[in-house]
């Protein structure tokens, strides 16, 4: 090599060398993820500055270009094997997101049956959850895969925090419309049909969808989001995409997103809760009710049975029904020389035996 500039062999084993001008470095494109004494990976964008001394790229008078020492190779491979574990997850979580949010909306879609009121929050749900795992999580994987760097530009920065806030606002509500849904279906069962119409459920639906864009495209394109700080910090470092909120934006959107859809959704559910402990304790009052009903008809059915007489057939006595108690005393004399006597018993409300005589 001679004024820096290595051999054609030389730079086809280890890569594109250039010259830098006015030190005695040298650039090199290095086919391997490299690391330099500030511990700053070069594996993200390729490009390695190596100081004059090391034996990975030889400066100028140097005659021959050394070769990686094996434990650079062994120090690369125990840094990427936490990228590719980390990688694998993260790809697990968006794609196990995207088909399980995709056959939920099938699901519904196919069979006539699951296509009630109820289910068209939840295919809304499933549809934002989905774009959510699409255009958020993709984004969110690549920075945290490559070491923070922002590979997309000053714009798409702007069109990945959009989406973010805008479909995790968009999830949030889709929980509070189904908290208020199934409000009225356990609580107000009665005003269930004539409430929860198409074309309520449409305008709801309709404003989950529109009013998370008021507080994520249209302050974050406009930069009314952020601080003036953080916008000359955006223009001097467009690799990085960080996002750095107001405090008026933070409050606004915090609301929006968080504070009162949870307040909705505790009160709603706090509700159904003690629908249902009511509903429980009138239910479990009436199995009782039942049980005590049937156990005393068991019982008096019982007492009537073995209150009876019957009378044996020697003694001319049989026991009749007491609706037979009114036949005349002529008749039963007239025919008792005929036929014998027959005695009947009953029982009266007062528990005394009571007997008579039939014909």
């Amino acid at each position: 090599m001679h004024s820096g500039i290595a051999s054609l062999s030389e730079a086809t084993q280890s890569g594109t060398l250039r010259q830098n001008p006015g030190t005695s470095a040298t650039v090199a494109w290095l086919p391997l993820p490299f690391h330099n004494d500030s511990g700053i990976a070069g594996a993200a964008t390729g490009l390695g500055i190596v100081q004059a001394g090391t034996t990975a790229v030889t400066t100028a008078g140097s005659s021959t270009l050394s070769e990686q020492p094996p434990e650079m190779i062994a120090t690369t491979w125990e840094d990427l094997l936490p990228l590719i574990f980390k990688g694998l997850i993260m790809g697990t979580i968006i794609v196990a997101a995207v088909l399980g949010n995709a056959l939920v909306i099938i699901s519904v879609v196919r069979h006539r049956k699951l296509r009630i009121i109820t289910n068209y929050y939840v295919v809304s749900l499933a549809m934002a959850d989905l774009l959510v795992a699409l255009c958020a999580m993709s984004f969110n994987a690549s920075v945290e895969l490559t070491g923070g760097k922002w590979l997309f530009g000053y714009f798409m920065c702007d069109v990945y925090n959009s989406l973010d806030v805008y479909f995790s606002t968009a999830s949030i509500l889709h929980l509070c419309c189904i908290s208020v849904d199934r409000y009225y279906a356990i609580v107000r069962p009665l005003e269930y049909p004539i409430t929860m119409t198409h074309n309520t459920v449409s305008f709801m639906l309709a404003n989950v969808w529109v009013l998370p864009a008021l507080i994520s495209f249209t302050p974050i394109f406009l930069g009314w989001y952020t601080t003036p700080e953080h916008k000359v910090f955006r223009l001097t470092n467009p690799d990085l995409c960080i996002f750095v909120v107001n405090k008026y934006y933070a409050i606004i959107s915090s609301c929006v997103s968080f504070w009162i859809p949870g307040i909705v959704m505790v009160t709603m559910y706090c509700r159904i809760y003690k629908e249902a402990v009511r509903q429980r304790k009138a239910l479990s009052r009436t199995s009782s009710n039942i049980l005590l009903n049937s156990i005393h008809q068991h019982r008096t059915s019982q007492h009537n049975r073995h209150s009876h007489h019957y009378l044996h057939p020697s003694d001319g006595e049989l026991q009749l029904p007491s609706r037979m108690s009114g036949i005349s005393t002529t008749s039963r004399q007239s025919s008792s020389e005929s036929y014998p006597r027959i005695k009947a018993t009953e029982l009266n409300a007062n528990g005394e035996l009571t007997e008579y005589y039939l014909a």
